[in-house]
């Protein structure tokens, strides 16, 4: 068992790389509602601001705060006037009493599993004002809303149960076409209230899972040889190792993955002596160049010097004899 909560915190981390960056691991396994307010419904845009941060306080009073990881089940609301009176001022005011009918549903079947009625009365210097009085005087914490939710719980958890087959071969039938991540998705949305579907569910999503990482593995070990094939140096070592970098540890493919690491470790070595034997070639031939060099520059030293007496030789024999006269030396 512990395998398979492993298995399925792994696998939700594929699902929610992703999704959207609000997603968190926490945000799937439990019932949660998402809050909607269409824009048909005929209240001023504050109150319907308003209404939508009330549907919020409810949903997450009762611990089914909505989330975009699964937008299927809602909570919404209608509003109906039932009397509007004008009381005088001044300031005049607008009272208003009206039933605000709020429902939980399966947005994407369109169908209501829920539904309870509050009746509310709001003041205020406008009908704006009003109508966010009488939604702000919605409790939460009412005995009404307590049962009205437990309802929606209790019908959502019948939905999973019902249809629990459906999606494990939904899930069968994605990871058949290698969407595994999707396959992930829909498994992991199944709340772990319900209880049978929930382990259903876990075991189908270990198979997916190991199928995912095998998939992706081999894709990436084709990648790391195609890399190394190449650019056989250095260079095509480190980009084939960042692909084996990213295969995961389970992964059947994970043997063949060492073994390239092996083999480009070796072309390396064997690389990296070829190089140090080439360097110690190079500097040998170097020196036998250098002491040429230093041969040849001798001897063109020499030649430069002679060339220079020879210039003075020429001139010496043009010039005029020398006559020493009266020289006495005497010791």
């Amino acid at each position: 068992m512990k395998k398979i909560f492993y298995t399925l915190l792994i696998a939700l981390q594929f699902v929610i790389s992703n999704a959207q960056e609000t997603i968190k691991l926490d945000d799937f396994g439990r019932i949660a509602l998402n809050t909607y307010v269409s824009n048909d419904l005929k209240i001023p845009l504050e109150a319907k601001n308003q209404l939508e941060i009330k549907l919020k306080q409810i949903a997450s009073k009762y611990g089914m705060a909505g989330t975009a990881a699964n937008p299927r089940f809602i909570i919404t609301a209608s509003v109906s006037i039932t009397t509007k009176d004008i009381i005088a001022g001044p300031p005049q005011m607008i009272a208003q009493n009206m039933d605000i009918t709020l429902f939980v549903g399966d947005a994407f079947e369109n169908k209501v599993f829920a539904n309870t009625i509050i009746t509310s009365k709001g003041v205020g210097t406008n009908e704006n004002k009003a109508f966010i009085d009488a939604i702000k005087q919605i409790n939460v914490q009412s005995k009404v809303l307590k049962t009205f939710l437990e309802e929606a719980k209790t019908k959502i958890v019948s939905y999973y149960a019902t249809q629990c087959d459906f999606i494990i071969n939904k899930a069968e039938e994605l990871r058949g076409q290698e969407s595994y991540n999707e396959a992930l998705y829909n498994l992991a949305l199944v709340p772990d209230i319900c209880k049978d579907c929930y382990f259903k569910c876990l075991n189908e999503m270990s198979i997916v899972y190991d199928l995912k990482i095998n998939s992706d593995g081999k894709k990436l070990l084709d990648k790391a040889i195609t890399t190394w094939a190449a650019n056989p140096n250095q260079e095509g070592a480190n980009e084939a190792t960042e692909f084996i970098k990213q295969i995961n540890p389970k992964a059947k493919c994970i043997p063949d993955a060492s073994k390239l690491l092996k083999s480009i470790n070796s072309k390396l070595i064997v690389d990296e002596k070829e190089r140090l034997r080439k360097e110690e070639e190079y500097e040998k031939r170097q020196q036998i160049i250098d002491a040429e060099n230093a041969k040849q520059q001798a001897i063109l030293e020499k030649e430069r010097i002679n060339a220079y007496r020879q210039i003075a030789v020429e001139y010496a024999k043009n010039q005029p004899a020398v006559i020493y006269r009266n020289v006495y030396w005497r010791y």
